[in-house]
């Protein structure tokens, strides 16, 4: 069902690929992929050593405290084609930043973005959309309350 509404939030959008990045997001972008017939990618988070030809790009996890380079194979995103982000989680927004740098190295669009939870009470999503991107979460957390427990949502 999350997938049919990332999908129906891009409705009329021509979208020649999904990309994502290992691993949590592979699950949602492959069922968003599927509805809309196109192919999958997923970057990953440790260049391989038998990858040949590689885009990467440094990125700063806020959630393991260090850096690491996404990378995905040159040959899997094609000059002109158009590219639909999806994720399951938005906090500060650096790996979809490395992300799109990778995206406009090999000369690929991106058209939008989807994610299932956004963390409004961090910048990503801010970033994002201040940098003119289509930004679509299905539900976005505006507080945690930790000694609660408690969680609030953005009404839109």
């Amino acid at each position: 069902e999350m997938a049919k509404e990332i999908v129906e939030r891009f409705k009329g959008t021509a979208i020649d690929k999904v990309v994502t990045i290992e691993a949590s997001g592979i699950a949602p972008a492959i069922m968003v992929a599927y509805l809309l017939d196109v192919p999958v990618v997923f970057g990953k988070k440790k260049v391989p050593s038998t990858m040949d030809g590689i885009l990467k790009s440094e990125v700063f996890s806020f959630t393991k405290s260090r850096s690491y380079n996404i990378c995905l194979c040159n040959s899997y995103l094609q000059k002109g084609e158009r590219c639909l982000f999806v994720d399951d989680f938005l906090a500060n927004g650096c790996a979809l930043q490395g992300l799109i740098s990778i995206t406009e190295a090999a000369g690929a669009t991106v058209e939008g973005i989807g994610i299932a939870i956004e963390k409004g009470f961090q910048e990503g999503g801010y970033r994002m959309r201040n940098l003119g991107y289509q930004l679509e979460s299905l539900a976005i957390v505006e507080s945690m309350d930790p000694a609660t427990g408690k969680v609030i949502f953005r009404q839109e």
